[in-house]
């Protein structure tokens, strides 16, 4: 499988009064036209490594890496002029909480609309055509009624769906997901999850999932990261997330409440200093496996799984 997007030895650096923070030190990946789950505590690096992928570092934050190529091209060659011609068109992110992504004073569609308009020359009459063909592609029932509205009308799920659909509409060749559905209930979790599945594998498009749940990036990805303080400690499949062999995923593991294994006590996650400062995990040397192509149902139960803990 060719390489979508290859990272190697990302930094990502803070001056403070106390001297350098080093928040993302020394990340390298792969990423083909699959599922890549990144996963870690709040604090690890996981945001900060989306952000950085899309050169979203401002001053004084400062931003080194020896490339982040997306289909062979290097996007720290480019000018910010030639990374806004990326973002959006090439490489798309849905933030965590829409309610601090949408503007609250423009109504939904228009915000839409002008996502597309911004990388495609189409007309007013084809966006808006386009723009409520993309409510429906997000399983919205009304989106004439949801085109029309604000985005404090909208729940958090509908407004999860909304950024889905605006981030997804100029057709990008990666989605960067940060958290999409950390402030959402279950069984809305589910239907979200479906929605971006389905949209990911009919459009031939790589996903990066950034979430905190070690469960729900097992049952949704083809692949994991295991952030600790900036670097990757552990990459493995995520169908064998819960045969990992790192300490620090063990803890993670182990500290997570399951239905089917009940336990008297959680375990207490303990760091060892060590971990912070070992070598990250670069890309695997056996490359990209070809990777099953599930369908519109390829998630199977996902709903009832997370429900249950598994």
């Amino acid at each position: 499988m060719t390489d979508l997007l290859d990272v190697q030895n990302l930094w990502v650096r803070f001056p403070t009064r106390n001297g350098i923070f080093d928040a993302v030190r020394g990340v390298s990946f792969r990423l083909g036209r699959e599922r890549l789950g990144i996963v870690g505590e709040s604090g690890s690096g996981k945001s900060m490594t989306g952000r950085a992928i899309l050169r979203l570092i401002r001053p004084p934050g400062q931003l080194t890496a020896d490339h982040i190529r997306l289909d062979g091209e290097d996007l720290m060659t480019k000018s910010e002029k030639g990374m806004r011609a990326v973002r959006g068109s090439r490489i798309s992110m849905v933030m965590q909480d829409p309610k601090f992504s949408l503007n609250p004073v423009m109504r939904v569609g228009d915000q839409i609309m002008e996502a597309l308009r911004l990388h495609a020359r189409v007309s007013r009459t084809e966006a808006r055509k386009r723009a409520l063909e993309m409510l429906e592609a997000v399983s919205i029932r009304d989106p004439e009624r949801v085109f029309r509205a604000f985005p404090h009308e909208m729940s958090g799920g509908m407004g999860q769906r909304i950024m889905i659909a605006m981030m997804l509409i100029p057709n990008p060749e990666l989605l960067i997901a940060d958290e999409p559905t950390s402030a959402l209930d279950v069984s809305v979790q589910g239907q979200v999850l479906r929605i971006m599945d389905k949209l990911v594998q009919d459009r031939g498009m790589g996903l990066i999932f950034i979430s905190h749940d070690l469960n729900l990036v097992a049952q949704f990805c083809d692949r994991v990261l295991i952030m600790y303080a900036g670097r990757v400690v552990e990459t493995c499949d995520a169908d064998k997330l819960h045969q990992a062999t790192h300490p620090y995923t063990r803890g993670l593991l182990n500290s997570m409440p399951r239905i089917d294994a009940p336990q008297s006590r959680l375990d207490v996650l303990s760091r060892d200093p060590a971990w912070s400062e070992a070598p990250s995990v670069g890309p695997d040397d056996r490359g990209l496996p070809e990777l099953p192509q599930p369908g519109p149902a390829g998630l199977g139960n996902l709903g009832a799984d997370i429900a249950e803990g598994k």
